[in-house]
């Protein structure tokens, strides 16, 4: 398996194609929400992601600090099919927390869950921090990983 951290100029184009594929093959075909997948944080975003074999088995989404929240951000969180309860998505999101420590030297990283994700969060070192809302029809809350003193 190979994971790579890369700036939106820096995918290839087929990797930029495979991940937007993979991001509304989940979260706009199979979870069955219609939403503007193109957001335009892409562009300024890291895109950690791993791949075998040419296959892309998870990804995400960091946002720099000052982009969406005054923290940095993880979004876009996804783990393909055939990878998901592997522990892929936790070692994915321990990544993307150490890219954050050491690229941004900014310790507080502020998510918006889908509410059922709250343990898998939880158990990543994340704390809920608002109450449940909406967002494009799906339960959602404020998360927040803060450095331990």
């Amino acid at each position: 398996m190979n994971w790579n951290t890369k700036s939106f100029y820096e995918l290839t184009h087929d990797e930029l194609y495979d991940l937007l594929k993979l991001r509304v093959d989940v979260f706009v075909v199979e979870q069955n929400c219609p939403y503007p997948e193109i957001d335009g944080y892409d562009k300024v975003s890291k895109h950690l992601f791993v791949e075998k074999e040419g296959q892309i088995l998870a990804y995400c989404r960091i946002i720099p600090p000052k982009v969406k929240f005054d923290e940095a951000s993880i979004g876009r969180v996804i783990t393909h099919e055939s990878t998901r309860r592997t522990g892929i998505g936790t070692e994915l999101i321990n990544r993307a927390l150490e890219y954050i420590a050491s690229a941004y030297h900014h310790p507080n990283v502020k998510i918006e869950a889908q509410s059922h994700l709250q343990s898998f969060y939880g158990q990543c070192g994340f704390r809920t921090i608002s109450d449940e809302f909406l967002e494009d029809g799906i339960p959602h809350v404020e998360m927040l990983f803060e450095e331990k003193k």
